[in-house]
Formats: C-alpha cells, structure tokens, sequence
C-alpha cells in the first residue's frame, strides 16, 4: 500500500528583510528558474537555518524526507522555530516549497489557526457552511453532518450569533468540530488545541484518538504538551533546525526531543537575593528504585527570620509537579530554627521510590506565612539507571503528595 504522505527533499526558505531581490531582472529570472524547476539562483551556498547569524536567508526546512502511512498517528514535535508549522502549512497547500516535492494521497482537513476560513461577520451556522467548503465538503455533506459538529462543539446557544463575539476557545471548538467530521482522509492539527480548556482538549484528543484507530484515518498532530502527544501517537518526528532529528517510536522521538531540551545536570545554584546557594547530593540503593535526597539552601536576610520555612517541588520531564513539601505544613509546623538571620537550612528525604532520570527542583523559602523567595529549577537532579530491577515507582503513587515519611529539616550555623 502507497504512502498517505510522502515527502522528497523538501526545503523552504524565507526572505528576510525587503521581499524580492531588488531588481524586476533578478524577480524574474528567480520566477523562470522555479518554473523550470531549478535552484533559487540567489540561494548562498552552504547557507543553513541560522537565527543568529548575518544571513538574509532563513531556511525554514532544509531537505527533508520521509513516509507517513496510511492510518497512522504521528506527533511532530520540536522547538519553536524547528519548522513544525511550515511542514503543516506546505502539507495543507497554504505555502509552496522552495524545492522539493510533496505527494499526499486522500483528501486533508487541517486545522492550523484559531479561526482559520472563519468570517467574523457570520453566525456560527454560517461559517460551518463556509468553513466545510473551504475544506472540500459538499453542501449535502456538511447538512448531515451538522447537529453533530454543532453538538461537538457544544455551542448550540451561540450557533446563530456572529463569530466575532465568539471566545478564542469557542472558536477553535468550532473549527476543530468541523475538521474533525469531515471526511477526509488526513487530519492535521496545529496546537490550536491548547486555547481550549483541559475538557474540551481531553475531548479532541479522544475523537483524534477514534479518528486514526477506529476509522483508520492518518492524523498528523504537533503539540508542546508530551504527555497527550505520547497519549495520542504512537509514531513520532523530532524536527530540528529545519531538519529531521530522529523518528520512529513516540516514546523514543520524546527522549530524542527532551536531549535536545535537556540542561546540563546541575547540583548547585548560586542566588543573589534571600536564597544564596542550593547544594543537592542524593545516595541511591542500588537494590531498589529508592533515592535519599539531600537539599542545603545558604540564605540571608536583612532581619531575622521568625520561623524559617524551607520547600521544594520536584518536577519531572513534562514538568509535571510530582511532590511538593515544606516544613510550614508538615506534621502541623515543624520548626527549623528561631529569630535566624542567615544559615544554612538542611532538607532530607529518605526513601524516595523514583524512576531513572532527570528531576527538575524548585526551592521555596519563607518565614511563617510569609513567601520571601522561590528558585524555579534550582537545580537539575539525575537519578541513574540500576541493573537487575524489573519495577519501580513513581512519586505519583505516593499516598500524599506532601507529606515524606521520615524527613527532616536542620538548621545550621
């Protein structure tokens, strides 16, 4: 079976600056040699996707190749600036390559804007009619299909009233609702989904979901958010600096991403206001998936802290916050040190059941009920792999996320 996407060395390129070359000649023979299908000819040699560098030329993607199949599920991911959305946009004919080719099998449905084919003076009755035409469906199509766009999208109250007092979110519910039930072939959605609020989105993700598994239906899906991404996908594209990093499993393509992320491992911190320096050191069982964490905060303050309060969150890959503990709550108030000015305040937590791999940690300090300072990603914590070990824990599986049996809080001079 043919691809449903097949992609041959495809490049783009941006003209920074004044558009055209500055002569009607050069406009002109730069024209005759992509109608020939030749090179740009005021292309630099050897120019690459460089934001920083003196180059006029931006190369948005720079030959890219590669086969999507039919009925799969594929998460393009990457940074801002990778080229995720001027791969969606030559996929779904709203720009034209600078070189290459593109061949796509079955119609598309691509939902790339909040309110793209929207007109702000039609009700929303009106723009499904618009919106579905501009997608390639037929009128008879779209009146079958429209209670249960309207339905999905859940704005039967507001489906008379002109577009343009319609919300962001319920815009793009429109505009997904409509892509979504056309019957095309390919689905491609551009993290339009992360105007909507955590319903709607979990919404979208289980009819995508029913769209590639049930009805065998490619869906090509770019999102900052890796855990719904990892949900949604099982194949994955990482694109970097116009060009194709890796593919293959979603999981795979994540850790692929996340290197590219990843900051150095950083077991200290140098502050400049009430928090002076972080220090972390961490002993791990070798027999089990359980770490000890040690966390020395230096601090100063102006005036002496009635009762120091000492916090952290831990934060895995998706940044999602897996603990978060300080003393000011913990076992009613547990009291570090009294009328301190400065010191050092130790932090132990025993036995902490984590997966290998890096942790972000936040570092909180305040006095009683009084927040003075927080360190986003104060420092960057790996816990290494053990041999031998078949299962292990999450931090999500405690009990309460507050509370850590057996830590300890001490005050030094």
């Amino acid at each position: 079976m043919p691809p449903a996407i097949k992609i041959e060395s495809l490049s783009k390129a941006y003209q920074l600056g004044d558009f055209g070359t500055g002569t009607l000649s050069r406009d002109m023979e730069r024209y005759w040699a992509r109608f020939r299908g030749r090179d740009d000819p005021f292309l630099k040699i050897g120019e690459i996707n460089d934001r920083t560098g003196n180059s006029d030329m931006v190369w948005s993607l720079k030959d890219l190749s590669l086969e999507i199949e039919q009925g799969d599920a594929v998460g393009i991911i990457g940074r801002n600036g990778a080229g995720k959305s001027t791969l969606l946009k030559i996929l779904s004919r709203v720009t034209a390559p600078t070189r290459g080719a593109v061949k796509i099998k079955g119609r598309i449905a691509s939902l790339l804007e909040v309110g793209t084919g929207f007109h702000p003076e039609l009700t929303g009755r009106e723009n499904i009619f618009l919106n579905g035409a501009i997608l390639g469906m037929r009128k008879a199509e779209i009146k079958k299909k429209f209670d249960e766009i309207v339905n999905f999208a859940g704005i039967e109250r507001y489906i008379d009233t002109p577009v343009k007092r319609y919300s962001s979110g319920m815009y793009v519910r429109l505009a997904f609702a409509v892509a979504a039930h056309l019957e095309s072939e390919i689905l491609i959605i551009d993290e339009v989904l992360a105007v909507g609020d955590a319903e709607f989105q979990k919404k979208c993700l289980g009819k995508m979901n029913a769209i590639s598994k049930g009805e065998g239906r490619t869906v090509l899906f770019v999102s900052h958010n890796m855990a719904a991404t990892e949900t949604l996908c099982k194949k994955g594209i990482v694109l970097n600096d116009g060009r194709l990093h890796d593919e293959g499993p979603m999981s795979q393509c994540i850790s692929s991403y996340l290197s590219l992320e990843s900051k150095d491992i950083k077991d200290t911190y140098i502050g400049s206001n009430f928090i002076r320096s972080v220090r972390i050191s961490a002993v791990h069982d070798p027999g089990k998936y359980a770490s000890n964490l040690t966390l020395d905060v230096d601090f100063e303050s102006p005036s002496s802290l009635k009762n120091p309060v000492l916090g952290l969150m831990i934060k895995d890959k998706f940044d999602n916050g897996l603990l978060t503990i300080n003393n000011r709550h913990y076992k009613g108030y547990e009291s570090i040190g009294r009328n301190k000015a400065q010191g050092t305040i130790s932090l132990t937590l025993p036995d902490l059941p984590l997966l290998p791999g890096n942790y972000k940690i936040d570092v909180f300090l305040g006095d009683q009920l009084v927040d003075l300072e927080v360190v986003r990603e104060a420092v960057i914590w790996k816990v290494p792999e053990r041999e031998g070990l078949q299962t292990a824990f999450s931090l999500d599986y405690m009990l309460n996320k507050f509370y850590v049996p057996g830590a300890k809080w001490k005050f030094e001079k």
